[in-house]
């Protein structure tokens, strides 16, 4: 498993509040959407994928999404990008920190 840095550059966060600043729903939504890309170990316990995890900003669940994603998977890449875009979430890219 690669180890992943966490720095401010290297994420993109997908927020749970619409551009109207509704909260999203269902309250577990970022488990969920985190949760797509997740596997099972020899255990039989679920791992979140290092390129995707939920969390929270500022009291408001959002999944942190690794850039490196896009280039080893683009296809998930997209989906979550799209995720966002079609429920009107706040994205923040910060590439400029």
């Amino acid at each position: 498993m690669p180890t992943i840095m966490s720095t401010p550059s290297s994420e993109i966060f997908i927020k749970g509040v619409t551009s109207s600043g509704k909260t999203f729903r269902p309250s577990d939504w970022a488990e969920r959407l985190a949760g797509v890309l997740t596997s099972f170990g020899q255990d039989n316990r679920m791992s979140y994928s290092p390129y995707v995890r939920p969390t929270s900003i500022d009291g408001i669940k959002s999944v942190a999404v690794q850039r490196g994603l896009r280039e080893v998977e683009p296809l998930a890449f997209n989906f979550l990008m799209g995720f966002a875009r079609d429920n009107d979430l706040l994205i923040i890219d910060d590439a400029s920190a």
